[in-house]
């Protein structure tokens, strides 16, 4: 007893904000504030050179590319203004993170970027990998990852995490499809083995064969329910990440399985407004969480943004007067905005402006 007293504190200190953020949507009690908001800075698993964006000069001009310590720095003042309830990262990110002990007191969920399908390989200067269907592809060992992690029995160095996202494109392609199941039931295989825990993001068809794009959506939403229907409790995925592909889509899959958490991507650089309409079309929708890379990445100030995000998230700001708040930050920050305050206003993503 007194050991397995021992188990439970342990396991109750190391609770994050997402497993408790979970739990409450699970039960039926889920409120604007535990609308879960994930920073994706992965984008080194599909690039290179150019993962952390552009260097700019004095004038705003792009003088070169920022280094992977800046990617780096700029992780480390996320996970310090302690807002995001996911960290998603490569492994070889993750390692220099923990060792730093980033982690050690955070209520931050660390993830990283369980597989890296070819479709995700678009950043490499020069290359045509992401144009075909998308064939899958693992870099990350689970075992290596899961090494570290914390337990009652044990005082070792966390270098670790069990939490990962899969990714998988369906293409209505027969073939490019069934590989890429097929590769999905070894990695569900291999997780189950050492206890190692998903989330399950699915693209739109980045090589569709047949498939009117007006029916992408529909098709998704069937792929995805259609990919898990064979799959048990023990092994589904915490939760989905899907695009947002309009109000009525999303709203069809959340209103199918009460029992699936549903997020959603943030897609493209687009204007800060994107970035806000998308938390708030998406939330109002049904959708419990959203993860964001390019919009936070490239934002002029990461930080500034994820505040306001969740200003929005929690309802205390719409999305036109959390732009205008935004703004007025930077102003006060002594940064340069990129777009002008009008700009920065529009919605520009077809998805958002449809709903």
């Amino acid at each position: 007893m007194e050991t397995e007293s021992m188990f439970m504190n342990v396991a109750a200190s190391n609770a994050t904000r997402l497993d408790e953020k979970l739990a409450r949507i699970r039960a039926g009690r889920y409120q604007r504030s535990d609308f879960i908001i994930a920073d994706a800075k992965d984008a080194d698993m599909g690039s290179g050179v150019t993962t952390a964006g552009p260097r700019r000069g004095p004038g705003g001009a792009v003088a070169g590319w920022k280094s992977r310590q800046d990617y780096l720095d700029g992780i480390a003042a996320v996970i310090a203004q302690d807002i995001v309830d996911i960290m998603l990262v490569s492994v070889s990110n993750l390692e220099r993170l923990q060792d730093a002990g980033l982690f050690r007191a955070s209520k931050i969920k660390p993830a990283i970027r369980a597989n890296d399908a070819t479709d995700c390989w678009g950043g490499v200067r020069g290359g045509s990998y992401a144009q075909p269907a998308s064939r899958p592809f693992r870099t990350a060992v689970l075992s290596r990852v899961m090494y570290g992690t914390p337990h009652a029995f044990a005082d070792l160095p966390v270098s670790g995490t069990d939490l990962g996202l899969y990714s998988i494109t369906f293409n209505n392609d027969l073939d490019a499809d069934m590989l890429s199941l097929e590769a999905f039931s070894a990695f569900r295989r291999d997780a189950a083995e050492v206890g190692f825990k998903y989330f399950m993001e699915v693209f739109n068809p980045n090589a569709p064969r047949g498939l009117d794009a007006a029916d992408a959506p529909s098709f998704l939403n069937d792929a995805l329910l259609r990919s898990l229907a064979g799959v048990s409790k023990h092994d589904r995925p915490e939760f989905l990440k899907i695009p947002f592909n309009g109000r009525r889509a999303l709203e069809e899959l959340v209103n199918y399985d009460a029992s699936l958490v549903v997020g959603v991507l943030g897609g493209g650089a687009g204007t800060t407004r994107d970035a806000f309409e998308l938390v708030f079309q998406a939330e109002r929708s049904g959708a419990r969480l959203a993860l964001f890379g390019r919009k936070i990445n490239l934002a002029d100030s990461p930080t500034a943004l994820i505040f306001f995000m969740r200003q929005v998230a929690d309802g205390t700001l719409t999305p036109k007067d959390a732009v205008a708040a935004y703004h007025a930050e930077l102003v006060k920050a002594g940064i340069r905005a990129s777009r002008s305050l009008d700009d920065d206003q529009q919605i520009t993503e077809t998805p958002l402006q449809q709903s």
